[in-house]
């Protein structure tokens, strides 16, 4: 016995251009009948919250899917699974579009294995859970909104991997603790008792990056807040995070950013001397004006 529910949409070629699209949602649970073996022309994510079942391909042994887990179905590749015979709840998302590639590249859409252990199931299922909401007939908003989940399920998959610390990496915190020292990547590696290549192994793994990438972005990304934030001259904007050489910094950021760090500031026309904080912001408390102020 099994109880399925599933909706598929054809979204049209311009919301293919905005990287993501949904083309189906399903929610299921029990012992559902097998599937395969199939190939599809499109990305599929299926997570498995509970019970356990089999996957397996062409010429491989079958894997043995047991929950939190997560089973990709890729474009082209041949696949056959089920659950077992006390059944399992899948729930499961097709999408497609020009960003898989990316996602891919980013190490958010695994290609080297099927099945991938989670954690948890619950942040996956809350974002596949907001798509099969915004599947409702005669949702004006239907593509969009559910291309935008696709975007929030491939970053709750990918933070809910059993292999992800919950914690934050070790490395990439070590590494944006370090990042505005003036010192290299082989020197980053050594503080961090690896070698430059498991650096940027690890790196990659976590960031979908090269560690001069990733310390790249969290410079730039501290020199915007200082130029948009404060009156501070471009050069000791530089050697804060961490150029000496003004010239050299107002070069790349300008080659990075597409604007000169002079340009950058005129354009954010705000900067505020003495209410820049670096305390994020709680998202159910953002900052207000106080009622009654005047």
């Amino acid at each position: 016995m099994y109880h399925t529910w599933m909706r598929y949409f054809t979204p049209s070629p311009a919301h293919h251009r905005l990287g993501l699209v949904c083309l189906g949602v399903g929610l299921q649970h029990g012992a559902l009948p097998a599937v395969g073996p199939r190939v599809l022309d499109h990305h599929v994510a299926i997570v498995i919250s509970a019970g356990s079942g089999w996957y397996q391909a062409p010429d491989s042994p079958r894997t043995e899917v047991a929950a939190p887990a997560l089973i990709w179905l890729l474009p082209g590749v041949p696949h056959h699974y089920g659950p077992g015979p006390d059944g399992w709840d899948e729930s499961f998302v097709d999408f497609a579009g020009p960003a898989t590639a990316t996602y891919t590249d980013l190490g958010y859409i695994e290609t080297g294995r099927a099945v991938v252990p989670l954690s948890d199931a619950a942040g996956p299922r809350a974002a596949i859970g907001r798509i099969a909401r915004a599947a409702r007939r005669g949702n004006p908003l239907l593509e969009v909104e559910t291309g935008a989940a696709v975007h929030e399920l491939l970053v709750a998959l990918r933070r809910a991997r059993a292999d992800t610390n919950p914690a934050g990496d070790p490395v990439l915190t070590a590494l944006a603790r370090d990042a505005y020292l003036p010192i290299s990547v082989a020197e980053h590696a050594a503080r961090n008792a690896m070698t430059p290549a498991e650096l940027r192994t690890a790196v990659r793994r976590g960031a979908g990056c090269s560690p001069k990438d990733y310390l790249l972005s969290i410079r730039l990304g501290r020199a915007k807040e200082l130029l948009a934030g404060t009156e501070l001259p471009v050069a000791a904007v530089a050697r804060r995070v961490g150029y000496e050489d003004p010239a050299y910094f107002s070069r790349l950021f300008t080659r990075r950013v597409g604007t000169a760090p002079v340009r950058f500031r005129e354009r954010q026309a705000r900067t505020v001397p003495g209410g820049w904080s670096d305390r994020v912001p709680h998202p159910e408390h953002p900052p207000t004006i106080p009622t009654g102020s005047t």
